[in-house]
């Protein structure tokens, strides 16, 4: 956890080449931030290649995954309703 207040939450994940995050939903919007490394970020059926610096933004309960393809560190910004445990539920 980076930061929190009355209504999100900024959490910090690192994950190195190989990880992967199974698809899921999140049930509020959220922000993924690449802040290092390169990840291929499924969503809708199609595979984005998100390196340093890329943002991306989804609806809730939008399915999207994730596969480390360089070591790399995420932040991602999520409501305070959802769950750090829920996120740690889809890492491999």
């Amino acid at each position: 956890m980076l930061l929190e207040t009355d209504h999100s939450k900024e959490v910090r994940i690192a994950m190195r080449k190989g990880q992967k995050m199974k698809e899921h939903k999140a049930p509020s919007p959220i922000v993924i931030e690449l802040f290092d490394g390169e990840i291929e970020f499924g969503v809708n059926g199609k595979k984005l290649e998100l390196k340093k610096g890329d943002l991306i933004s989804l609806e809730a309960n939008v399915p999207h995954d994730l596969y480390c393809t360089k070591d790399c560190i995420i932040r991602l910004s999520l409501s305070k309703n959802d769950s750090i445990d829920r996120v740690n539920s889809v890492v491999n």
